[in-house]
């Protein structure tokens, strides 16, 4: 399935179908002869040999109706492996990740994003929507940390997607279920480890982002992931967590802590081949600071306050699509197509 495509990112097992890779977002069947479509029996006898005798996934499945789990190909590739009942059936999605970790200039992520590595404490949140390269971006940025620095690097990940060697660094790889039972539970550990960088593969609830707060005030570099589509978005989700009579101290604790805040889009190449990433970059400023800390100031004015400090390490979506535009990467159609503002954006690309 591997090799039947280039640039595959996804296997997927469900049954009355054939197997399927996903290419660039479309969703191709694998055409082998005498290959037939997929039985339940099939779908099941695949997700057992994948969970092998993970019991942990075995209980979550049971109780949950779906399991994260890895896996891998000695050589050829891992897998971040989802198993979910469907109508009483089992299917399965298998997400390629290389056994090579990218680096920031082979993911083609802009040369300021480099400065993060640099930093000794604050939050760090790489964000976007499924499928947008964050845990990728992620790795690149850890394994340069891990190549230029001698500290100690511990990881809390569901499930273990890359995995890190010891380099100039001490690197310590925990997963979620088989190494502790939940990120809060496993970053409050964290703590006593003796980490100077923690990697969180993702902030879903009030208590791992209270102990993502913790660390980055207490002087750890914290990298970890949202599930947002901009900064605004970003800034809120957390808020969100937290109740409103925590707001005013969650939005100054905040504040204090983010370093940057990168959202990112994969878009389909012009030519074809694969995809790229449009990257929005927010950097903390004393003015972005400031947005944060007042809850009166609208999204609208913490876009305008980026897009008047472009030259300060920031970079919106729009200015990173024009970019690419101008670059021949993808189609002035395309960028539009994910434009935040496409008014401005038909303007400036025209």
């Amino acid at each position: 399935m591997l090799n039947a495509h280039g640039h595959v990112s996804d296997l997927i097992f469900s049954p009355g179908r054939l197997p399927q890779v996903e290419l660039q977002g479309q969703l191709v069947p694998i055409q082998v002869p005498g290959l037939r479509p997929l039985t339940a029996d099939d779908t099941r006898r695949i997700a057992a040999d994948l969970i092998d005798n993970n019991k942990q996934a075995v209980n979550l499945l049971r109780e949950q109706g779906f399991c994260d789990i890895s896996y891998g190909l000695s050589g050829v590739a891992r897998f971040r492996v989802n198993v979910f009942i469907q109508r009483g059936s089992c299917a399965v999605v298998m997400r390629v990740i290389p056994t090579e970790i990218p680096t920031l200039a082979s993911l083609g992520l802009p040369d300021e994003l480099a400065a993060i590595t640099e930093l000794r404490e604050g939050i760090v949140l790489v964000t976007g929507p499924r499928a947008s390269g964050r845990s990728s971006t992620l790795a690149a940025l850890l394994d340069r940390i891990n190549e230029q620095r001698s500290c100690h690097i511990i990881t809390v990940e569901d499930p273990i997607e890359f995995l890190h060697n010891h380099k100039r660094a001490t690197v310590h790889q925990r997963e979620l279920h088989s190494d502790t039972p939940t990120f809060a539970l496993g970053l409050n550990a964290t703590m006593r480890q003796a980490p100077q960088v923690i990697l969180v593969s993702e902030l879903r609830d009030r208590g791992t982002m209270e102990m993502a707060l913790e660390a980055a005030e207490t002087g750890h570099l914290v990298l970890s992931s949202l599930n947002t589509m901009d900064p605004a978005k970003t800034i809120e989700r957390v808020l969100g967590m937290f109740l409103s009579s925590e707001q005013i101290t969650t939005r100054s604790r905040l504040a204090k802590t983010l370093r940057y805040a990168i959202t990112q889009r994969l878009l389909p190449r012009r030519d074809g081949k694969g995809r790229v990433a449009a990257v929005e970059i927010l950097k903390i400023t004393s003015r972005i600071r400031a947005f944060i800390e007042n809850e009166s100031q609208p999204a609208i004015g913490l876009m305008q306050a980026m897009q008047n400090a472009a030259g300060e390490g920031i970079q919106t979506l729009d200015a990173a699509l024009e970019n690419l535009v101008r670059s021949g990467q993808v189609t002035a159609e395309t960028a539009l197509a994910y434009a935040s503002d496409p008014k401005t954006f038909t303007a400036t690309t025209a």
